[in-house]
């Protein structure tokens, strides 16, 4: 289940995505198409830290997943080299690395951050820290609508399917304008234009998350 909270000191850390001595468009750009290998590696790294009952299962669902991939490239599409394989699927697992690269800092910029002490009301939280792209039938069917256009929704409702979240939508936009309370939403290009013009100030000189405590 989702945490509770966003944008609360101690569970996120933008940082996490940035590269500071790449250009910007490199880093926007560029980056992405090497997540498959990172995430990979933090996986694996991360696991080392978790019981042996959770990581050993963890692990050998993951080699299950990279052998049959490879499997069904050598076997069905009808690959014969090694490397050639590995690069299909190099390529196949990137093909939606830039939107997941993007969305992971687009739904969590340039939104006030809250020490897990200091922080308003939840429905506040919510809010003030959140924000939907609108609807997009690649980005929707891919990562689902609690990610893109129903993401403050998720985090008001976690335990509710994507469905469910699209149907509750209009009401939660309309309790919200009708308290007062912002319902904020962006189009991709113009979370993608921010992001470019603030690089510096949101990736680059963005402080670790435990030196933001305090910041609202």
């Amino acid at each position: 289940m989702p945490p509770a909270y966003t944008r609360v000191v101690g569970l996120e850390d933008l940082s996490l995505w940035r590269v500071p001595y790449l250009n910007r468009y490199v880093d926007i750009f560029l980056v992405p198409f090497t997540l498959p290998i990172l995430l990979l590696i933090m996986t694996v790294g991360l696991l080392r830290n978790v019981e042996p009952r959770i990581a050993l299962p963890t692990l050998c669902l993951i080699s299950l997943g990279l052998f049959s991939q490879y499997w069904l490239l050598i076997k069905v599409s009808g690959y014969k080299s090694f490397w050639s394989t590995l690069l299909c699927m190099l390529v196949i697992r990137s093909l939606l690395a830039h939107p997941f690269f993007h969305v992971n800092i687009f739904q969590h910029m340039e939104f006030p951050m809250f020490s897990p002490g200091n922080k308003p009301q939840r429905i506040h939280t919510m809010s003030l820290t959140l924000f939907n792209l609108p609807c997009n039938p690649i980005l929707d069917w891919t990562f689902g609508h609690s990610v893109i256009n129903c993401h403050v929704e998720h985090h008001l409702f976690p335990l509710f399917s994507d469905n469910m979240c699209l149907k509750v939508k209009p009401v939660v936009s309309q309790f919200l304008q009708r308290n007062h309370l912002p319902y904020n939403e962006d189009s991709y290009l113009s979370r993608l234009g921010l992001l470019l013009s603030k690089y510096e100030e949101i990736l680059v000189h963005a402080p670790p998350i435990t030196d933001l405590v305090g910041l609202q």
